[in-house]
């Protein structure tokens, strides 16, 4: 299994890439926010070799403004990874199933060359979903032992800690299948 991490605005633009393949920076939020390290923490990965991806925060509501926001805030290079992070917004509300999923569509159809993964938590995906629907991978967070998490769906990716910052493991047999399945969406 390979390592990653994926960090936001909380981290520092200078994380330690030591022993990782990949890593996702957080992009956006909503309609409005871009996380203000988003360049220099891509560039720190891309520096250091390893699969990119990128999320956004969603939020209920405005799924076709929410998408051409996230794709017009990140990099359009070909192999990196777009993601949606569905969970509960600051303002204790959360999207629903079917908007999670239109939201990955539209997301698809504006960068129809990118891999786009669904990353939620394991409540969320066991009691929160309905439609079983990850786009082309599912990134569940369960903190559990890496790379076990307590799902019977298939699943691409698994954060598997937040201490002290998302830790992160891959259902690939090497960096480089990982960069391919990217580049081959």
């Amino acid at each position: 299994m390979l390592r990653g991490i994926d960090v936001s605005a909380y981290q520092s633009s200078s994380y330690d890439t030591d022993g990782l393949s990949f890593v996702f920076v957080k992009a956006t939020e909503g309609r409005s926010y871009t996380n203000p390290r988003l360049a220099d923490q891509t560039k720190r990965a891309r520096d250091a070799g390893l699969v990119v991806g990128f999320y956004h925060f969603l939020w209920p509501g405005n799924l076709t403004a929410q998408a051409e926001y996230f794709v017009g805030k990140v990099p359009q290079e070909r192999g990196d990874i777009l993601a949606v992070d569905w969970e509960t917004t600051g303002g204790g509300t959360r999207a629903g199933a079917s908007e999670k999923d239109r939201f990955i569509r539209e997301v698809k159809e504006l960068r129809p060359d990118h891999r786009v993964v669904l990353y939620c938590n394991r409540d969320f995906w066991l009691n929160a979903d309905t439609t079983s629907y990850a786009g082309d991978g599912l990134w569940i967070a369960d903190y559990v032992t890496p790379g076990k998490p307590r799902i019977e769906a298939a699943w691409r990716f698994h954060q598997y800690t937040d201490d002290p910052l998302d830790k992160n493991v891959a259902d690939f047999p090497s960096r480089s299948s990982l960069a391919e399945w990217a580049r081959n969406a």
